[in-house]
């Protein structure tokens, strides 16, 4: 990797371990966490600290992935956890309406400046305006690559607390291969400013903040499940590379990973038949099984262990979200007799958007297991996601749109009994 160039000074650190009680000045360790800003505020029109290492980017190695807070096999955190003592009445809200919102998109981090993650991040605060409650999205579920180029901490008041500092809900992630990956000289440890940001032990704010009031989140690791009503999200870490993304060892194929991410993903889905959870099973992970991007390949050996915990679990997930390309792609997947969408969301913010391949007449059927049914190459947006008792929509939100427009450019929905799909 090329040599790194001077870098912008870092705020002074209290921790680098995602289990520290250090706290820094003007935290709320032990307290309630904190969302929003108490006023808005306009758009910044640059950064405060550029982006300096454009150039850096070369071919990254293969980074050990961190082990959870807990040690358990399934990491777990839950909404009631992450919205504090307001916890308990927003799950009694959510029992009550049987229903829940929220909001999933990735590669939100940009390096030209911060006027595309503001057009996404804005649109996304006008969905807390409803005449309904029960419309309120209640967290957002990033799915990786909040920062770029390197995943240093100087980088994440311009691209991750300036941009969300009016979004009133919990932010949750799973890193994406920015996230992790350093260069060569860095003295920093992989994910050292994800796991200070994302997984505190308490809402703590973090000297990574610049002053804002956003807490970081209380997530139990780098994979995790997060449990709420309704739905449950896997979240997975699938490392620094390019291209392809990996969960796991492969059989000996690397050394520098371990199976624990496979043995974590069979027994969360072991947990929902033992449980007899009868909600929306997620699958989160940054790289993408499949796209039809022209930056970036899919992951078959990761779709493999993926399957592989499926098969040995007999629980297959709803739907599988991820980022990495940075557009709007949605599959259909047949398999195990199921319907499973594959959805893309690579296009919070990041900086130019990648084009497909070619363009294609959708649906375009890959083979007999899968078709490309629809994709958006030219938008930034964002993902809302309504579940009920009985049904999973995905609706994919462009910014382009305006503030004011509810209706999706494209939308799925998912029978949760007999895993099929209708699309409009």
């Amino acid at each position: 990797m090329a040599k790194k160039k001077k870098p912008v000074k870092q705020p002074t650190k209290t921790s680098t371990h995602p289990t520290s009680t250090n706290t820094p000045s003007g935290s709320v360790a032990g307290g309630d966490p904190v969302f929003a800003q108490p006023k808005p505020s306009p758009d910044p029109t640059g950064f405060k600290n550029p982006v300096t290492d454009q150039k850096d980017v070369g071919l990254a190695n293969l980074e050990p992935v961190p082990a959870p807070v807990s040690g358990a096999a399934e990491p777990i955190v839950t909404l009631q956890q992450v919205w504090g003592s307001a916890g308990a009445s927003k799950v009694a809200a959510i029992q009550k309406a049987g229903r829940i919102v929220f909001h999933s998109v990735g590669d939100t981090g940009s390096v030209v400046g911060p006027a595309t993650q503001s057009l996404v991040a804005d649109k996304m605060v006008s969905d807390f305006d409803e005449a309904s409650a029960a419309d309120v999205p209640s967290f957002l579920f990033h799915l990786g690559d909040v920062v770029y180029y390197f995943g240093e901490g100087t980088y994440y008041y311009d691209q991750f607390y300036q941009p969300y500092r009016d979004y009133p809900a919990p932010i949750l992630a799973i890193p994406g291969n920015h996230d992790g990956v350093v260069y060569a000289s860095d003295p920093e440890p992989t994910l050292d400013a994800f796991l200070r940001n994302f997984c505190s032990s308490t809402p703590v704010v973090s000297p990574d903040a610049g002053g804002l009031s956003r807490t970081a989140m209380i997530q139990p690791g780098v994979y995790f499940t997060f449990d709420s009503p309704l739905v449950r999200i896997l979240g997975l870490y699938s490392n620094v590379l390019e291209d392809p993304g990996i969960i796991s060892g492969e059989n000996g194929g690397n050394t520098t990973l371990d199976s624990r991410q496979v043995t974590f993903l069979q027994t969360a889905l072991a947990r929902v038949k033992s449980d007899n959870f009868t909600g929306a099973v997620i699958i989160a992970v940054h790289h993408p099984p499949f796209t039809g991007g022209s930056e970036h390949g899919g992951s078959p050996a990761m779709l493999k262990d993926i399957d592989s915990a499926c098969k040995k679990a007999g629980v297959w997930p709803h739907a599988v979200l991820s980022g990495h390309a940075h557009n709007y792609q949605r599959f259909t997947r047949t398999v195990n007799n199921y319907e499973i969408p594959f959805v893309v969301a690579g296009c919070g913010g990041h900086s130019p958007l990648s084009k497909m391949r070619t363009t294609y007449r959708t649906p375009y059927k890959i083979d007999n297991t899968l078709t490309l049914e629809n994709y958006d190459d030219t938008d930034y947006g964002y993902l809302r996601i309504i579940v009920t008792k009985q049904t999973m929509r995905i609706e994919f939100h462009p910014q382009s749109d305006g503030s004011t427009t509810k209706t999706p450019n494209d939308d799925v929905t998912i029978d949760l009994a007999s895993h099929t799909v209708t699309a409009s």
